[in-house]
């Protein structure tokens, strides 16, 4: 049994066991068999933005069986909750033979995220690359920023043909 440090940020968890972080862990073969786990915010006093993007996210179109490819940007402002980023990666890998339309995965993993981690606010973009010479960019979020937080452009740039 591995115990939280010492002086750990953790100290309601007696132990970091059933984290995947730190375990050999499959990448889970379906969304809903996917495990999201959350640790403490240390910093739930403070209003700050944690952004994670996968720049290789992929899903598999539900008529055609094509793999689908997006660049996913997660922005929230935490509150007593931050996702741990080995059970994101997972749960993102999972996609890979889920199927699904660009929409139904943008919004579904931003309203997961939502009812795990209760954030103050959370956005999440999904830049699609095209199908069919249609680029479909899928946006979805809670509420209104936080005045206090600072939330950077997403840096993804329009798609344009080349």
């Amino acid at each position: 049994m591995r115990a939280a440090p010492a002086g750990s940020i953790w100290p309601a968890m007696t132990s970091t066991n059933d984290l995947q972080l730190g375990q050999p862990t499959p990448v889970p073969t379906s969304p809903e068999e996917a495990r999201l786990d959350r640790v403490p915010n240390p910093h739930a006093d403070t209003d700050y933005v944690a952004r994670f993007t996968a720049p290789e996210f992929t899903s598999i179109c539900p008529v055609t069986g094509q793999p689908d490819f997006a660049i996913l940007v997660i922005d929230y402002v935490p509150g007593d909750w931050l996702v741990e980023s080995k059970s994101l990666k997972l749960y993102l890998g999972a996609f890979r033979n889920h199927g699904a339309f660009h929409e139904d995965c943008t919004v579904a993993i931003g309203k997961r995220l939502r009812d795990l981690l209760e954030p103050r606010y959370l956005r999440i973009g999904g830049f699609w690359y095209p199908r069919g010479g249609i680029p479909i960019d899928v946006f979805w979020q809670t509420g209104d920023l936080p005045k206090t937080a600072w939330l950077p452009d997403p840096g993804v740039p329009p798609y344009r043909g080349r």
